[in-house]
């Protein structure tokens, strides 16, 4: 499996929370050369492999943050507000996409400084904000309707020393290291009791993969999500590197023994980890995974990213490896386990 490839495949598309759809399709086709799969009504794209034992779930999230149309004004104009956590700081001028009845290219307006009452560096409210489409609202109201979807354009660019950077890496690229995972079971991964989902609606409160862990209800999962990465301007809290290795979760939330397990079998195999230590709650899919239905002992692996919820995300492909890696050495100690 050619990584860049299909990464590239996933953040083509387009993903915003609640209308998966364009992105599923294509996760959908890249999992069943693995596993028979289907897209539940959710919108989640989940799949199994059918083989008893001591089962355990693969979770990616599919949505992407975005932006919503709110209102066409007279001026042709498109009034918008967030789709997930998107971030008014950094919207000014940035190039989108509005997926209509066909996609438009589009900018979100910016006042020049030239012209700014001298409270530039303040954020203005998303919903202040307006898209030019360069279109009157008579024309815009042939194409555009309430309540459809825009993008970041902001396609994957590789970068040196194994970098890239792009909009929807959070978390195309999570869904891509589990695609990887599989790919490096190789025959193997139809003999193992895997269950797998790329979920919905993570960005709005997660009720893709609640719904998909309630329905799968296995013995173990792992979330594969993306967290913070040092940068120029983070808190110095913030340790994680791009380029040295996954990130193992630790927190009340997840299961320390699957925690410690995976540490273990990173050091046996050479696998590049870090740490990710957390007081309470993880803010991603493991949160509702592990409570859902009856419980399930639950695990976490990160992505080191920059720039997050931004057109402008980057990671480094030796992180996804890693993350890959170490799933599939994981996966490979439930082999021919049975249940009680």
């Amino acid at each position: 499996m050619n990584l860049y490839d299909v990464l590239k495949k996933l953040t083509d598309c387009n993903g915003t929370s609640g209308n998966e759809t364009d992105a599923a399709v294509v996760a959908k086709r890249e999992l069943e050369k693995y596993m028979p799969c289907e897209i539940d009504c959710m919108g989640n794209v989940v799949g199994s492999t059918g083989v008893d034992g001591e089962t355990v779930l693969l979770d990616a999230h599919l949505d992407q943050i975005g932006l919503v149309v709110t209102a066409i004004d007279e001026t042709g104009f498109l009034k918008i507000s967030a789709c997930g956590g998107a971030d008014a700081l950094v919207l000014a001028a940035a190039e989108v996409t509005v997926h209509g009845k066909e996609s438009l290219p589009g900018v979100i307006v910016s006042t020049p400084p030239h012209l700014s009452k001298g409270d530039e560096k303040k954020a203005p409210k998303i919903t202040d904000l307006a898209v030019d489409i360069g279109l009157t609202k008579a024309q815009a109201e042939e194409t555009v309707a309430v309540g459809d979807r825009i993008t970041f354009r902001a396609p994957l660019k590789q970068m040196l020393n194994q970098r890239v950077c792009g909009a929807s890496l959070d978390d195309r690229c999570g869904v891509a290291s589990i695609l990887l995972c599989l790919d490096l079971l190789g025959d193997r991964v139809r003999k193992l009791p895997i269950r797998v989902v790329f979920s919905a609606n993570e960005e709005t409160g997660g009720s893709g993969a609640r719904v998909a862990g309630y329905h799968a209800q296995t013995d173990e999962a792992i979330a594969v999500d993306v967290s913070f990465a040092k940068a120029p301007g983070v808190k110095e809290t913030i340790r994680a590197k791009l380029g040295k290795g996954t990130m193992i979760g630790f927190a009340p939330t997840l299961n320390y023994q699957m925690s410690k397990d995976l540490q273990r079998i990173a050091d046996e195999n050479g696998i590049a980890y870090q740490h990710e230590v957390m007081s309470g709650r993880t803010g991603t899919n493991a949160d509702d995974i592990g409570v859902a239905g009856k419980g399930t002992k639950m695990a976490l692996l990160s992505i080191p990213l920059r720039n997050m919820h931004t057109a402008a995300e980057v990671i480094d492909l030796r992180d996804v490896q890693a993350t890959a890696q170490l799933m599939a050495e994981y996966l490979k100690t439930k082999e021919g386990i049975r249940n009680a």
